[in-house]
């Protein structure tokens, strides 16, 4: 969940920025890309100059500059309180966030200018008429890079009204995250999916020269084996001579007679005895659909069900006997990632 927090001067977006702290989010501020910046060249951190700088860093690196630096100290597996919004084309670079919301706080001029007064900052107006004028000039700022805080309002998902205690705006920030917390819900991956995916990184410890696949076997949602194939224990492995198939370069489907390597579901199968643990009634999940040799180890093995991502070419006779069998056999396709469909395997 991303939250983007403006509004009017001392309106509590600090305030909430801090609450939302509290409930396990992370806070980021656009001043504070600004202030780096005043500080790196010893200038004075001031309401002014902060203000002066904001608008030549718009102007000179396009008017979303500060959210795309804030943007780029995010990380995907965190929620967020962004403060400091204040301008149009802020908004427009973060609504490129996934689960970005927009609030906008506000609360009556004189309360925000008496919470003014007992912030006591350096550079704030004497006076709510000195108050009010610099807030019309924030408002509506005389270039589009200024501050435009009147379009930024436009652009909010919802208003909070502040001018209350501490514990209502509490309660109003409550009753805001009960509503949308559904809405912004992170998808969650199904069982198959989930031990689908960890098949292939099993499958990535592979050492076969022409094909990388993973096995995993499952009972009550529980790993209790995995394999990869390769070739076997103590023997050189295949990516350094060790199978003289996948080394002679042998054209798909022949010379399989001479091919060193085990296959995944085979290892996972074997481990499991190996560590004296029971796979009966179990899941096996791999990345491509078993061959004929690795179908007789799972129905002799009493594993119940196969769930398999893609089809292994030579797979005809071994669906034939999973069937005869009353093997479950159920294909749960799951698209490659952009990197893996850059780099196909070989096939065997």
């Amino acid at each position: 969940m991303i939250i983007g927090l403006t509004g009017s001067n001392c309106a509590g977006k600090d305030t909430v920025a801090n609450y939302l702290k509290k409930k396990g989010f992370k806070m980021l501020s656009l001043s504070d890309v600004i202030r780096d910046e005043l500080i790196s060249l010893g200038m004075e951190t001031s309401r002014q100059n902060l203000i002066e700088k904001a608008n030549s860093m718009r102007e000179k690196f396009g008017y979303g500059i500060l959210a795309k630096k804030v943007m780029e100290k995010m990380h995907s597996t965190d929620n967020y309180a962004i403060v400091s919004i204040r301008n149009p084309k802020e908004v427009e670079e973060l609504r490129k966030l996934e689960n970005f919301t927009l609030l906008f706080i506000s609360a009556k001029p004189d309360i925000r200018f008496e919470r003014m007064k007992i912030r006591g900052r350096a550079g704030d107006p004497k006076s709510l008429d000195e108050f009010l004028a610099i807030e019309k000039k924030e408002n509506k700022g005389d270039s589009p890079g200024a501050q435009q805080l009147e379009e930024v309002e436009k652009l909010s998902d919802r208003r909070i009204e502040n001018d209350l205690d501490v514990k209502t705006l509490y309660a109003l920030i409550d009753t805001f995250l009960a509503e949308h917390s559904t809405n912004f819900t992170p998808p969650r991956p199904s069982w198959d999916e989930y031990f689908i995916e960890i098949a292939k990184v099993v499958g990535s410890r592979s050492n076969c020269l022409r094909r990388k696949i993973g096995a995993v076997i499952v009972r009550d949602k529980r790993i209790v084996a995995t394999g990869y194939n390769g070739t076997p224990r103590g023997v050189k492995n295949c990516n350094e001579g060790g199978c003289p198939r996948c080394n002679s370069n042998a054209a798909s489907g022949t010379a399989l007679e001479d091919c060193f390597c085990a296959h995944a579901e085979e290892n996972a199968i074997v481990m499991s005895a190996y560590h004296g643990i029971s796979v009966r009634g179990g899941t096996i999940y791999t990345t491509f659909s078993p061959c004929l040799y690795c179908t007789r180890m799972i129905i002799n093995s009493g594993i119940c069900e196969v769930v398999y991502n893609e089809e292994y070419s030579i797979t005809e006779n071994a669906m034939a006997l999973l069937k005869e069998a009353g093997i479950i056999v159920r294909k749960i396709h799951i698209e490659k990632k952009d990197a893996e469909k850059q780099s196909p395997p070989k096939t065997n």
